[in-house]
């Protein structure tokens, strides 16, 4: 075999895995994306959900335009009892979806239903970020809560590996299912005035923000 013919082999050879990690990598995202914005309770790759309500139609879920992260001051093995006190429930204080230390996600609501856990984004002093934006304007109504569990009695505990990993994920399928952005991600100290002793969601929040996902919509428009 000739050298030219060995050159032009091996070329074919690199394009042809390329584009075949291309299409496994296109592959794997469009079924995120499908399970994502799919209804019931579907199996998402990464995440140990547990579904005490599950998904609606899309057509029928809240229009949810932000993320606030929040941090419990709860106990180690506490998300699973408030998770079902709040399914019981849906708008008593509290969230939607709950992370155990462990990395175990309960999703606690219908996607219609709105908790109780912010405080009409009353933060007005710049501390965290320019809050014009936020400041009256980020409620209830508009924005689905996480709440991480296990920083008792140590309030400045940080989250566990566990839950950091799962909270990767978790951030992506919330942004995908319901088109909102990365710099609509928020701690609830950010947005709302908090405990003093520890700034509650920020490692959090930053991680999101700083993943950097695009949304459906933002890829349209780039288009």
């Amino acid at each position: 075999m000739s050298t030219r013919i060995a050159i032009a082999l091996l070329g074919l050879c690199a394009l042809t895995t390329s584009a075949t990690a291309q299409t496994a990598s296109t592959s794997a995202s469009s079924g995120f994306e499908i399970a994502a914005r799919s209804r019931g309770t579907p199996d998402i790759p990464g995440l140990n959900m547990i579904w005490l309500r599950p998904w609606t139609d899309l057509r029928l879920a809240r229009d949810w335009r932000y993320i606030v992260v929040h941090q419990s001051e709860g106990a180690v093995g506490s998300a699973w009892r408030n998770a079902v006190a709040q399914m019981q429930k849906p708008d008593r204080r509290g969230v939607a979806i709950w992370v155990e230390t462990d990395g175990t996600v309960y999703w606690s609501t219908p996607e219609w239903a709105v908790p109780n856990h912010l405080n009409r984004g009353n933060r007005n002093d710049n501390k965290y970020i320019d809050n014009s934006s936020t400041y009256q304007q980020i409620d209830n109504e508009s924005t689905i809560g996480v709440e991480f569990v296990g920083n008792y009695p140590n309030v400045r505990k940080p989250p566990t590996e566990a839950q950091i990993a799962a909270w990767r994920v978790l951030v992506r399928v919330l942004q995908a299912r319901y088109d909102i952005p990365s710099e609509r991600v928020f701690a609830h100290n950010w947005i709302d005035y908090k405990d003093r002793r520890y700034c509650e969601g920020c490692e959090l929040a930053r991680i999101a923000r700083t993943q950097g996902v695009e949304t459906a919509q933002q890829v349209e428009k780039r288009q």
